[in-house]
């Protein structure tokens, strides 16, 4: 099949003859994908990998597989082939797949990995999305989306009602992302929230707070084209380089409960962490959404103390966190047309470094997502 295989940094390689995956347990699906988004972690395996991929000559902890591997995870497709223990799912069913890839999986993979270790202790307690060896399809589990076809279990595989469009499918995964942190808020309806940053994850929560019907959504976001996009998508726009005071004019923003319900730092930077939780009301949660530099800052935790706020992460998703994204979207809850909006481009295959890896990396500022057609 053609396929954009990953060997290592900066060596990716497109193929008109890369291995097509076959199921190979009677509990898998095989879908023929539509579209696969890049996501920020393409571009860092790319620039700077292997990170989730295994290291040259190691296996994936979860399959045992070895690059090269096809990349993309960000994908939605047609089911064309079902094991015979499938229920629930059958081919012509459009879908997506969430990408996570944990302890119980490795039963799919009896052939390269051993079938008896233990479940770690996040999987134990049902938290298979920081699993201790977590991988993901297109990251290292299983070839992904930027190939003509995936198989992937279908305990992963959500199917997508007809009324959406397999283009805003491809949406789903990086929704799910937002969507999970919203969930780590809490996040009720009515409330006020802060998002941190204007890029893809940014926006992506401003749609997954749309999805949770927020009173108030405030963007602060210092690029002009970004802060534009968060407008488009519902949000009130702040930009904190025309502020000597900014979070005290963030708060005086919400000022019948003197901040904010909730916040979301999608940005990654101390000035926003700090921002997170400074400038919610009392007994609110910040959440960091973004991927750090392994660096320490400086933190005071009184800041917390005195106001019984909370601090959370956010990693990741679980299928739930897909199967309510997909339904706000079917319900109106995010407009089918917000969510478009964050589709800034389409690629063929064979041009995923050279035209979408390229925009995204040297023209960040006006794209948000570009799809890649593998079968186009």
């Amino acid at each position: 099949m053609k396929g954009l295989l990953y060997y290592g940094s900066k060596n990716v390689k497109y193929s008109e003859d890369a291995p097509e995956p076959q199921i190979q347990d009677d509990n898998q699906v095989k879908i023929k994908v539509a579209y696969c988004g890049i996501c920020g972690t393409d571009l860092h395996e790319y620039l700077d990998g292997p990170i989730f991929f295994p290291k040259e000559g190691k296996k994936d902890k979860i399959s045992g597989f070895k690059l090269p591997l096809v990349e993309g995870h960000e994908l939605s497709g047609t089911v064309v082939q079902v094991g015979k223990n499938v229920k629930g799912i059958k081919v012509g069913d459009k879908a997506v797949v969430e990408a996570s890839g944990h302890c119980s999986d490795r039963k799919y993979y009896k052939d390269t990995v051993e079938q008896n270790k233990p479940l770690c202790g996040a999987c134990k307690k049902g938290m298979p999305n920081i699993c201790r060896d977590l991988s993901f399809l297109g990251l290292g589990t299983a070839s992904g989306g930027f190939g003509e076809y995936i198989v992937y279990g279908a305990d992963h595989v959500v199917k997508v009602p007809e009324s959406i469009p397999l283009d805003i499918a491809a949406l789903v995964e990086p929704i799910s992302v937002a969507w999970h942190a919203v969930e780590r808020a809490n996040f009720k309806k009515g409330q006020t929230a802060l998002v941190l940053g204007g890029g893809p994850i940014g926006l992506a929560t401003i749609l997954a707070l749309k999805g949770h019907e927020a009173g108030k959504i405030v963007c602060s976001e210092p690029a002009l084209l970004r802060r534009e996009f968060a407008e488009k998508l519902g949000a009130e726009v702040f930009n904190p380089m025309d502020h000597k005071d900014a979070i005290g004019d963030l708060k005086a923003l919400v000022p019948e409960t003197e901040g904010f319900d909730a916040s979301f730092d999608c940005s990654g930077i101390p000035v926003t962490f700090s921002t997170s939780i400074s400038a919610l009301g009392a007994g609110g949660t910040a959440v960091n959404v973004a991927i750090w530099a392994d660096k320490p800052i400086k933190y005071m935790p009184m800041c917390l103390s005195y106001e019984e706020k909370f601090a959370t992460g956010s990693m990741g998703y679980i299928v739930k966190d897909f199967e309510e994204v997909i339904k706000a979207l079917e319900t109106g809850r995010i407009p089918l047309d917000a969510a478009k909006m964050m589709i800034t481009g389409k690629v063929a295959l064979k041009d995923t470094v050279s035209v979408g890896y390229k925009n995204l990396i040297e023209h960040k500022e006006k794209n948000v997502k570009i799809l890649v057609s593998p079968s186009a």
